[in-house]
């Protein structure tokens, strides 16, 4: 495996303005490389719109515009091209490359096959992500990963921050037994604290996948930044994460998504809400409040979603409200959650249908037998130090 560090620092900045930005991502650090390590190549390219650079081009159009490189192939996961799709998403053409775009999110495809891949000298994963493990984006990365690997093409990684953070790491590790596309790596936790160079770094280590690996870095990241402290445009990475509050919400309160409970998909506030029409939702909002939960406050309301699970009921619900991040826990929120919906709800909550999100079974054993979120956080400490210990090494900025 091997590290491309860009271009030196004045370079980039004297190509993208007088002063130097907080930070350049690796698609703002290849650009201003004049593309070097991809010239002359026929490029396969795992990417949506979301994944812009600091003067609003994305990867394709800097490619398109370039003359340098042949665009061959585009693969797109999950919420499409546009990264406004919900659901499956049909394979199509790009109007501007004519190149196929093959969708990576279809219910019997989920990576590219050695006919796609055919013809290509390297493949060049950009796509933003904020840190929680189910996120699919982070299994496709690893799908491609070991394609590549399979079929001996270089694959490029541009680095990008984790959105809420690069320090913390939190939640139950995963089991082996629920490995799937909403958890990849057995053994990480709900929050890993990764960047997406740093995760395709640990898949190709610890999976032994032999890939001819290189990560272009960032510029000026540091671990402990939040996505609003980085000098970068937010850009909605899904059609329900449009802020940065719901990316900093989303790994706790995604724990609870299942056709059981709405989490505010088909509002204007997703992953902001939780509650159904059976939902006891005064009843469990006092109780997360009485539990003086660092950063977070909750009220009781209604609202009716438009899409999604119970799209036009009523529902009763929760409003999470952040009040502090720098002291905020969602996973500890997303725990508690559970904790409180299965107290307040017997009978009508399947923990099951959430199993491959929590992706831990003594987390659920100990829900089950009525345990609040911080005992079943303390019981899985030791695998979360486990998996601190493995990640170090693969680690790139401070």
């Amino acid at each position: 495996m091997r590290f491309a560090s860009g271009c030196l620092f004045a370079l980039a900045a004297g190509l993208l303005g007088e002063t130097p930005p907080a930070v350049l991502t690796g698609l703002d650090v290849l650009t201003s490389e004049g593309l070097r390590p991809l010239e002359g190549k026929r490029v396969g390219v795992v990417t949506n719109h979301s994944a812009i650079g600091r003067d609003r081009r994305d990867l394709i159009r800097v490619l398109a515009e370039s003359g340098k490189v042949k665009l061959a192939a585009l693969f797109t996961p999950e919420h499409g091209l546009e990264a406004d799709r919900e659901g499956y998403v049909e394979d199509s053409t790009d109007p501007v490359m004519r190149a196929p775009v093959f969708s990576l999110y279809q219910p019997e495809r989920r990576r590219p096959t050695p006919e796609m891949l055919r013809g290509i000298d390297a493949l060049v994963y950009d796509l933003p992500q904020h840190g929680a493990r189910f996120l699919t984006r982070i299994t496709t990365l690893g799908y491609t990963l070991e394609a590549a690997a399979r079929e001996g093409i270089p694959f490029y990684v541009l680095d990008r921050p984790n959105g809420i953070n690069g320090v913390d790491v939190a939640g139950p590790p995963l089991d082996e037994n629920y490995v799937s596309f909403v958890g990849y790596l057995p053994g990480m936790p709900i929050r890993h604290g990764m960047t997406a160079g740093e995760l395709a770094l640990l898949f190709n280590g610890e999976k032994k996948l032999g890939a001819e690996l290189y990560v272009i870095r960032m510029r000026g990241w540091k671990r402990s930044m939040w996505y609003d402290q980085t000098g970068l445009e937010w850009v909605n990475p899904s059609p329900n994460i449009r802020s940065l509050t719901q990316a900093v919400l989303y790994p706790g309160v995604c724990l609870l998504e299942s056709r059981q409970v709405s989490v505010g998909r088909g509002t204007d506030t997703p992953f902001q809400l939780i509650g159904a029409p059976w939902y006891r939702a005064r009843e469990v909002a006092a109780h997360l409040n009485a539990l003086n939960l660092p950063g977070v406050r909750f009220l009781h309301r209604r609202f009716r979603p438009r899409a999604s699970v119970y799209r036009d009921q009523e529902c009763d619900g929760v409003e999470i409200l952040l009040v502090n991040r720098e002291v905020f826990d969602p996973v500890l929120l997303g725990l508690e959650l559970l904790a409180a919906t299965l107290k307040y709800h017997p009978g009508q909550f399947d923990l099951r249908e959430v199993m491959p999100l929590l992706g831990n079974q003594e987390a659920a054993d100990r829900l089950r037998r009525g345990q609040s979120g911080r005992q079943v956080l303390k019981a899985v400490r030791p695998g979360v130090e486990a998996f601190r210990k493995r990640r170090a090494k693969y680690l790139l900025y401070e």
